[in-house]
């Protein structure tokens, strides 16, 4: 969709941009992303238990990175299912955020998720570009 920013609040725990996802870029029943509010998401998100994870609890960053125990099996599986299906790697993510902190990280996620053609933000999602219709991957 037209409009889309990656923003930093939009990069979740785990690694994901939530600006990359189908349910953010979509128009109706839109998520606000894993960092917004829990009210209107679905179940499956509210109780996320990488979100929810207690060794984030307390800490100042809050990306799975910066854990003593990272990568742990559910981010293992999360990036093994992403970089299958979806062309991206939540540790490759996750690493590139420590490596180069969540600015830089951010920067560089607007040129690599740009549509070349209409130069709306790409849904990881999808093979095409929401916004244009364009073939991505």
């Amino acid at each position: 969709m037209k409009g889309v920013t990656i923003k930093s609040v939009l990069i979740a725990p785990c690694g994901m941009n939530c600006a990359l996802c189908i349910s953010y870029q979509r128009d109706k029943n839109k998520c606000v992303g894993c960092n917004g509010m829990d009210a209107g998401k679905p179940n499956y998100c509210r109780k996320c238990a990488i979100k929810g994870c207690e060794m984030l609890k307390g800490k100042r960053k809050k990306f799975c990175s910066f854990c003593e125990k990272f990568p742990c099996a559910r981010i293992k599986n999360l990036d093994k299912r992403y970089r299958d299906k979806y062309h991206m790697g939540m540790i490759e993510n996750l690493e590139n955020i420590r490596k180069l902190g969540i600015r830089e990280f951010v920067r560089k996620e607007k040129s690599r998720w740009k549509c070349r053609n209409c130069g709306g933000v790409v849904c990881v999602h999808r093979d095409d570009c929401v916004s244009c219709g364009k073939k991505v991957f």
